[in-house]
């Protein structure tokens, strides 16, 4: 049987340079929120020796960063980690990456926005579900513009989001009530006005949930499609966001962490009220608006970049065909892959109002780890003789780097709660159900993992699958032609 060719799906615009890459990126990231949202927890289990894991966190991030940087201009596509470990793992492993990114996709951005309103409670009481189902629904608008609009709007929020941690940190730093040495040499609050010891075990058991914190700077890859000139740009994009994550988000914490008046204070984990007790109520209810504003420019770029990772695996047909042309399709006048952000964006409004869904924050910790693993094992083949010849930033002390990064990842997952790993093994469980049951059977028409059409040409021999593009046509990405040596895959 002929194999039917590929759905028309038109490619994104490449309108995008990296200064606009950072910003949304570095929105992503979302230092604010990943201070007053994800860091309090941290605090309350970790004391000051938050500051350590975070620095632990940062140089794994590190390496994470410099996987994403070569593997994202190796294969620059909107698809993001799962079109990489598709491509340079197989095409089973990138499916099952996609599954799990897909349900943190859903769950993460609802997380973030029912967090708004505890941040509004200074001006306005509004109901915590509301007021989420408010900023996913304000997201998809937004998220639904061309991605020059968005890095405007972005940008802006980010400008207001870096003015409060600038806030915190002067606040924490002229304030100082505890000696430097209690970075280094830290203590754990147990609750009850007592301390005990900072240990390694401690320091592993927060490194998912640390790890969480700086998660983001993979959105550079996302965009990928949306970039000028990937090959150089997505790497630069990735390590500079990170840079200025790690410091937007640990210089602050460490200020807080001097700058209290006793460890009880870090277990309350209240950092509106720890800057309260700095600058008094009303620099508080300032900073908390900030946060607000933050959280919903974090979910602007994380229901934009979801988009993105829908409409790319509708170009590598995932899905029965018509869904396929759907999700596939952009707007006429934006540019965007509107349908596919309204089908990642609109369900996270009905989870923000009806469902329950922070006790997965600790699942969301899980599959960060579990994807940056496999980004380090697909570092390791990455210089294959069939992917040596490929333009590509390289990461430095490479093997070291991606080795040392898959040791600590898969040592730092047998140190987490047996729910959510085993919440991750369910998914993983329905992802390979669909696998056998619909995709393996159409090996030779989906699946098949292809770049945009301007990066066709003898460096993108890396393509899935037997199918032959379909004739194109103006504004239609052709699938490039298949490799062998994936198409052996499963």
């Amino acid at each position: 049987m002929t194999p039917s060719p590929k759905p028309d799906v038109a490619a994104l615009p490449r309108s995008l340079g990296v200064f606009g890459g950072v910003m949304l990126t570095l929105s992503c990231v979302t230092p604010a929120s990943s201070l007053f949202i994800v860091v309090p927890p941290l605090l309350g289990s970790q004391g000051s020796g938050t500051v350590i894991t975070l620095l632990v966190a940062a140089v794994l991030s590190l390496g994470v960063g410099f996987c994403y940087a070569e593997l994202g201009t190796l294969v620059p596509s909107a698809g993001g980690e799962y079109s990489i470990v598709g491509q340079l793992l197989g095409r089973l492993t990138g499916w099952l990456v996609f599954v799990i990114s897909l349900v943190s996709l859903l769950v993460i951005p609802p997380i973030i926005a029912l967090g708004t309103a505890g941040y509004l409670s200074s001006v306005v009481s509004v109901d915590p579900a509301l007021a989420g189902a408010a900023v996913m629904a304000l997201a998809v608008a937004v998220g639904v513009l061309d991605i020059k609009s968005n890095a405007l709007i972005t940008g802006i929020f980010l400008g207001i989001e870096v003015l409060a941690a600038a806030l915190v940190s002067v606040l924490g730093l002229t304030h100082v009530k505890q000696p430097v040495s209690s970075l280094l040499h830290a203590v754990v609050p147990d609750g009850q006005g007592g301390t005990g010891p900072f240990t390694t075990g401690v320091l592993i058991s927060g490194l998912a949930v640390a790890l969480f914190t700086y998660n983001g700077f993979g959105t550079a890859v996302y965009l990928s499609e949306d970039l000028k000139d990937p090959r150089r740009s997505v790497a630069r994009t990735v390590l500079w966001s990170l840079l200025a994550g790690v410091v937007l988000i640990t210089v602050p914490v460490a200020a807080v962490c001097l700058g209290v008046d006793s460890p009880d204070q870090l277990a309350a984990g209240d950092l509106v009220a720890i800057v309260d007790s700095w600058a008094g109520s009303t620099v508080g209810s300032f900073v908390s608006l900030c946060v607000a504003a933050a959280i919903l420019n974090a979910v602007i770029v994380m229901v934009l970049q979801n988009g993105r990772v829908l409409y790319a695996s509708a170009r590598d047909r995932s899905w029965p065909d018509p869904v396929n042309r759907a999700l596939g399709s952009l707007h006429p006048r934006w540019g965007s892959p509107w349908i596919a952000t309204l089908a990642i964006g609109l369900p996270g409004i009905v989870l923000a109002l009806a469902v329950p869904i922070e006790a997965l924050l600790g699942f969301t910790g899980v599959v960060v780890a579990v994807i940056y693993l496999l980004l380090g094992c697909a570092a390791l083949t990455a210089r294959r003789a069939r992917h040596r010849a490929t333009p590509a930033w390289r990461m430095p002390l490479w093997p070291v780097v991606p080795a040392v990064t898959i040791a600590a990842l898969a040592y730092s997952l047998t140190q987490q709660s047996a729910r959510d790993l085993v919440t991750t093994a369910l998914v993983l469980l329905a992802g390979i159900a669909y696998w056998f049951g619909y995709l393996r059977p159409r090996a030779a028409t989906h699946w098949v993992l292809s770049l945009p059409a301007d990066l066709a040409g003898p460096d993108t021999a890396v393509q899935a699958g037997p199918d032959t593009a379909a004739p194109a046509h103006a504004g239609t990405a052709p699938a490039a032609p298949a490799h062998p040596a994936l198409s052996e895959h499963p």
